[in-house]
């Protein structure tokens, strides 16, 4: 299973208790057996449906069972080229705790039809940790894989019955599928339903036969990813199926009547007046602004700890660390810790008891997968924000959301939908996608030449909103070694040459400030190229994120930025003795509204100064506008490619 099939699997996952009593233990026997092997298929050099591929599927199984909380898998590649033997290369992904992969088997046949069982070691490599989720893989290397030889393998993946997933099944792959079988036997303790997206034109959609989903597909196309694109689990073929209750025809029947059960459920948990109240006033002054009160009240619930950030324990630290429940707003005030969710809900409590009319938000984040509503899948409503009404205007903020500036929400939660709870089931809303100049890159640096062409001096970078707010989430749970050399790989990005960077102070990665700088010191050396008498220079250092940027020719998906952004650059090169400017640049600018960007550079007798700025103020654009896209950006490009000249002074 992909990595990001798996995360999205763990994001939807919901403890339901109950189950547990009606669940069968998982186990008994393999349904897998290696299927045969035919002759056509250990003769096939191509595939017409797939010229030039390295590999393909010839057959894929999944059988998924949530009564036993079982999945078996089984697939069976046929390597065609010298590239696709990195398939014999196998990795299982599986969330630690939640899942465990067991009884993997594999074999490779031999071009002449001979078989080499697998009998090596499988291991075990961590793929992905962040917020409380580690994401393992159980990886195997086949053996004796040539070009024609067909790789199988199968294994079980198992997790507690007590643990009920918003099933899926992926249908895209890297490589062509030629055949493949799906099923899945719901749990019957809860009502299910099932949607599906993109699957290959001609295949019937999944039937329910015999108390169990089907689907047999052909001729899957691969998936190709490409840069900039919105997330994989809405462009690949996919099945997903949602457990719940309440199911019919009609939506907004469906959402109110969730709407007010999660409203209850929300207020039960807030109903602490007292305990709020007599909080209140330890935090705000009687003299306070409606606006600092709230900035008050935001300060005070993020000096909390917050739970969900904290770094992964062993059974035994939990115990002797003899964490109390919080069963209500009330005892997170007084225990000093909470969940992310839960701090939301006591900033919520807090709100309103200073005299704010606020509500809880249930919004689907978007960096995994975009909300639709029709298919009434409550489970995709996986995060939370809260909104104020300050001074008769809306006003979103996330205090759960560790580091998160006051009135800033992270990049996933902008510009999503959100269900507004209220008594009576509550109303949809979009959450605010933020100004591009809230996020901001600034790198300024004083520099010097050098005869021999050198540049040496100081950079500093401001990082700003969610350029700063994303790298204290990422790296939150690293030492200084591993975030000193974060930042100066970023510096090495930037720029398009060999260099040497050094970061010289301490960055403040512990507070939730819109801002974080980074203070560097820089050698660029051979940044100047002699030309007869004369010596030229490019006129931008920091490009280099936009050398390569959307540089094919075609696109098949829409064009996905994160937030909206924007990088300046502030660049001062001081002469060597005796130097001169001959010539700079001409001022460049593009003006496309969504996109703009100048280049202006100035002779400073002494020194030269060159600033630079790109702000992007998009998130989603349909493939169809790719073209002019890319035509911006080679505008960028060829910009950033002019060059300053320089002389020697004459004598």
């Amino acid at each position: 299973m992909a990595v990001d099939a798996i995360l999205r699997c763990w994001l939807r996952c919901v403890l339901l208790l109950a189950i547990s009593s009606h669940a069968v233990p998982a186990g008994g026997a393999d349904t897998f057996a290696w299927q045969p092997v035919l002759p056509e298929e250990l003769k096939m050099t191509s595939e017409p449906q797939a010229p030039g591929a390295p590999a393909i599927y010839l057959y894929r199984q999944v059988d998924r069972d949530d009564q036993t909380g079982r999945e078996e898998n089984y697939a069976r590649i046929k390597i065609l080229t010298e590239e696709g033997r990195k398939n014999a290369d196998v990795q299982i992904s599986f969330v630690k705790d939640l899942m465990k992969v067991r009884d993997i088997k594999a074999r490779t046949i031999r071009p002449d039809g001979s078989i080499a069982d697998f009998d090596g070691q499988v291991y075990e490599k961590t793929i992905v940790k962040t917020k409380g989720v580690r994401v393992l893989a159980k990886t195997l290397s086949l053996p004796d894989v040539q070009i024609g030889s067909i790789i199988e393998y199968r294994y079980i993946t198992e997790w507690d019955t007590g643990l009920l997933y918003n099933s899926n099944w992926t249908l895209s792959e890297e490589l062509f599928i030629k055949h493949a079988k799906f099923s899945l036997k719901p749990n019957t303790y809860w009502q299910m339903r099932w949607s599906w997206d993109n699957l290959p034109p001609g295949s019937d959609p999944p039937k329910f036969e015999n108390h169990v989903v089907r689907l047999d597909v052909h001729d899957i196309p691969p998936f190709h990813a490409e840069d900039y694109m919105p997330p994989e689990n809405e462009l690949k073929a996919h099945v997903n199926f949602a457990y719940g209750t309440g199911f019919g025809s009609d939506s907004d029947k469906f959402w109110k009547d969730y709407g007010q059960e999660k409203n209850t459920a929300i207020d039960a948990f807030m109903a602490k007046p007292k305990a709020m109240n007599q909080a209140v006033g330890e935090i705000v002054a009687p003299g306070d602004t409606p606006e600092v009160k709230l900035q008050k009240i935001y300060a005070r619930v993020q000096e909390l700890r917050n739970l969900s950030y904290s770094a992964e324990k062993t059974g035994q630290e939990e115990k002797r660390e003899k964490l109390k429940d919080t069963n209500n707003v009330e005892d997170i005030w007084k225990h000093g810790y909470g969940s992310g969710r839960g701090m939301n809900w006591l900033f919520v409590a807090l709100a309103r008891a200073a005299g704010f009319e606020a509500f809880p938000v249930l919004i689907s984040e978007r960096s995994q997968h975009f909300f639709h509503p029709k298919y009434m899948n409550s489970f995709e409503l996986n995060d939370t924000v809260v909104l104020v009404k300050l001074n008769g205007k809306d006003f979103y903020c996330d205090p759960g959301t560790k580091f998160a500036p006051y009135g800033l929400l992270p990049w996933s939660e902008t510009g999503v939908p959100g269900l507004k709870l209220d008594k009576d089931g509550g109303a949809w809303i979009q959450t605010p996608m933020p100004d591009p100049s809230s996020s901001k890159v600034e790198r300024k640096a004083d520099l010097k030449l050098t005869e021999e062409g050198t540049l040496e001096g100081k950079l500093t970078v401001v990082y700003s909103g969610l350029t700063a707010l994303w790298r204290r989430i990422d790296e939150r749970a690293e030492d200084d070694a591993e975030r000193k050399k974060f930042l100066e790989d970023q510096v090495k990005e930037y720029v398009p040459a060999g260099i040497e960077v050094e970061l010289t102070n301490r960055p403040d990665w512990g507070s939730s400030t819109m801002e974080m700088v980074a203070e560097y010191k820089l050698t660029v050396p051979n940044w100047s190229a002699g030309a007869g008498h004369r010596t030229v220079l490019a006129a931008t250092l920091f490009g280099n994120g936009e050398k390569h940027t959307f540089e094919h020719a075609g696109r098949v998906f829409p064009i996905y930025f994160h937030f909206p952004y924007e990088e300046v650059d502030d660049l001062s090169i001081a002469l060597p003795a005796g130097w001169q400017v001959v010539s700079t640049p001409a001022e460049k600018t593009r003006d496309e509204k969504l996109l703009v960007y100048s280049l202006h550079a100035d002779d400073k007798k002494t020194a030269v100064h060159v600033s630079r700025d790109l702000k992007v103020n998009v998130v989603l654009l349909d493939s169809k506008y790719y073209a002019a896209l890319r035509n911006f950006y080679e505008f960028i490009r060829t910009a950033d490619d002019e060059q300053i000249v320089l002389q020697p002074t004459l004598q």
